[in-house]
């Protein structure tokens, strides 16, 4: 079953941030079942550059590829997608209006203003059918992440704009608009995402998360929660690599 299927059977999906230029990286991540991965534009060091070859990785290993663009970065949504991303997440979307914009960006005729270019990667260099390619692109997952008091404020206007798959919480950028930074299970950011969490769901929407431990990940599917985006490339392999060295001390 793909990754989309999975979203609309209801079932919940899982995936890693990644930071890294390696796409070795990326396949085994695929190798071991994930679904999905989240290349990071945002606060990665990736490139345009690299991050075709990691897109390029993810379909060897079959990964669902989402790219998060950096905040405020319209053009990069559409560029992201020419060289083969199914998937973007945009950062700090803050009001209706905002999000309306994202999908124009994201999207082609009808539902939106993408530029078009039909020579790039994601159109195999032009031996696509143009139609083929316009529908296939408006397929790509669009989610958008919420994070912050503007969100909050004015999440019933962002949660009726249409054309958006998922709703993504990112509890980090939130735990630091409300006064708490880096303090995600403080009682005030649980409470607001579960606020979002209870009005997404009573539309019917989907919704994601990002998520440090197992525990963390069974409380927010528990709550309706389908894509669970688990920690990060670097802090896996350093905690993996802490628990080796622990491991060998007590044995020596």
């Amino acid at each position: 079953m793909t990754f989309k299927d999975k979203l609309a059977a209801k079932q919940v999906v899982f995936g890693p941030f990644m930071h890294t230029t390696d796409p070795a990286f990326v396949e085994s991540t695929g190798n071991v079942g994930f679904d999905f991965i989240v290349l990071d534009l945002e606060h990665g060091p990736v490139s345009l550059e690299h991050l075709q070859n990691l897109i390029r990785a993810a379909e060897i290993a079959g990964l669902y590829s989402i790219v998060r663009t950096p905040p405020g970065n319209l053009h990069m949504i559409g560029a992201v997608q020419d060289i083969g991303a199914r998937g973007i997440l945009v950062p700090q979307v803050k009001d209706a209006n905002e999000a309306k914009a994202v999908v124009k960006a994201a999207r082609f005729f009808p539902n939106g203003e993408r530029g078009l270019n039909g020579a790039v990667r994601a159109a195999n260099y032009s031996s696509l059918d143009s139609r083929e390619y316009l529908k296939k692109s408006n397929e790509n997952t669009l989610i958008i992440q919420l994070e912050g008091k503007e969100a909050l404020k004015n999440l019933d206007g962002i949660l009726q704009v249409p054309d958006i798959d998922v709703f993504f919480i990112g509890p980090y950028d939130l735990s630091q608009s409300l006064g708490v930074p880096g303090e995600i299970h403080h009682p005030i950011v649980i409470e607001n995402m579960q606020k979002i969490v209870e009005k997404a769901k009573a539309r019917g929407l989907t919704l994601g998360t990002y998520v440090g431990s197992p525990e963390d990940a069974r409380f927010w599917m528990d709550a309706g929660i389908q894509l669970i985006a688990y920690s990060l490339d670097i802090v896996i392999f350093t905690e993996a690599s802490k628990n080796i060295i622990n491991q060998l001390k007590m044995n020596t």
